[in-house]
């Protein structure tokens, strides 16, 4: 295993940037955003169909934390524990599906967001934009995507690896793009583990197209050694749609454990982000994407963790790791193993709770 030394001495000369021109930073303040609907507006904090990662579509059969079947049931919930809006997956849904949640939606008096899967190909993206049509008939705003499922430091182990999976990445957003314009639906790339915050912005200005825009995670490119803030700062002027988390962090022998925290306990300044992102898109809608789950390793200690990182910053990675010694979380990871499944689908939602009343009280949500 190397040093830290011999890690910021191998990444430390300065990132290369992925950005063309100078005046693309220029082209990032005047970055065309689709109006929100009125109805959009002074919303409270909405709900990230991932917060429930063991109640939707669950099999436990509980009576008290009954399951998500689907899009209806979650907003159903979500309206009684006050959120203003949920973000929900939109795939395989039945023909007539798209107008019942349309219908129920409006009566919650909820903004619904869809997340959606990219076409891979090209005898993919009539499945798309069939799906492009459900979310847009139910009243969804704005499509979330992501590039990558899993994570950049654990899929790829060469830079060959993660440059083909760019290549097949950039080649799914441009076939998505047209159908998005077509339809006028705003499509949100998530920075998902996948991206560090440059590279996001740098394929977003690439593309040009007013229609692809960002999903800006408040805590994922910690696990880069970013600095959440920085991050924000970096993708708020693209931002259609946010997941709003909090990030708590310690020490493991590899590097460091990384977990969703409830709002306010972890490293991110959220409020900072919410206000970052209202100054560049007012409109924009925050959903809470709080993952009850065991902590995450993030190994930067091992030399494959750097693999696909070739313009790591060392002055980046060093303010970011000094930022976790400085706020350690200061009890015990959230965690899920040894619960049985009725404590996991407690825990769940008192971790959504507990971050819905956070942003109203902290956040002005």
């Amino acid at each position: 295993m190397k040093s830290l030394k011999t890690i910021f001495t191998r990444f430390g000369a300065e990132r290369r940037s992925f950005i063309k021109t100078a005046s693309l930073g220029a082209m990032a303040m005047t970055f065309p955003l689709p109006s929100m609907p009125n109805y959009l507006k002074d919303v409270p904090m909405g709900v990230v169909v991932h917060s429930y990662g063991a109640r939707w579509q669950s099999k436990e059969g509980s009576q008290k934390y009954p399951a998500f079947a689907d899009a209806i049931d979650m907003m159903e919930h979500c309206k009684q524990i006050g959120a203003g809006g949920v973000q929900v997956l939109v795939s395989g849904w039945a023909n007539d599906f798209a107008k019942k949640v349309r219908d129920r939606r409006e009566k919650l008096d909820l903004y619904l967001e869809g997340s959606i899967g990219l076409p891979k190909s090209a005898d993919q993206v009539a499945k798309f934009e069939a799906e492009v049509l459900d979310a847009k008939e139910a009243g969804a705003t704005v499509l979330r995507t992501a590039c990558l499922s899993g994570r950049r430091y654990v899929n790829f182990k060469t830079p060959e690896e993660y440059k083909t999976f760019k290549q097949n990445a950039l080649k799914s957003i441009e076939l998505a793009e047209p159908i998005v314009r077509k339809h006028k639906m705003k499509l949100a790339v998530e920075n998902h583990k996948d991206w560090t915050a440059k590279e996001l912005e740098s394929i977003i200005l690439n593309l040009g197209s007013e229609w692809v825009g960002v999903t800006l995670d408040f805590g994922n490119n910690v696990s880069f050694l970013e600095n959440p803030m920085e991050v924000i700062k970096t993708l708020a002027p693209y931002a259609f749609s946010t997941h709003v988390k909090d990030m708590g962090v310690k020490d493991y022998k590899d590097g460091f454990l990384l977990s969703e925290v409830p709002l306010g306990e972890g490293i991110v300044d959220v409020k900072a982000g919410v206000d970052w992102c209202k100054k560049f898109n007012p409109d924009i809608t925050f959903t809470l994407e709080m993952i009850t789950r065991d902590p995450l390793e993030i190994p930067y200690l091992t030399d494959g963790y750097w693999a696909t990182f070739e313009d790591a910053s060392a002055q980046e990675t060093a303010m970011t790791l000094r930022l976790i010694r400085e706020k350690t979380y200061a009890g015990k990871l959230p965690h899920v193993t040894g619960l049985s499944p009725e404590e996991i689908l407690a825990y769940e939602e008192q971790n959504v709770v507990s971050c819905l009343k956070y942003s109203r009280n902290s956040l002005g949500l």
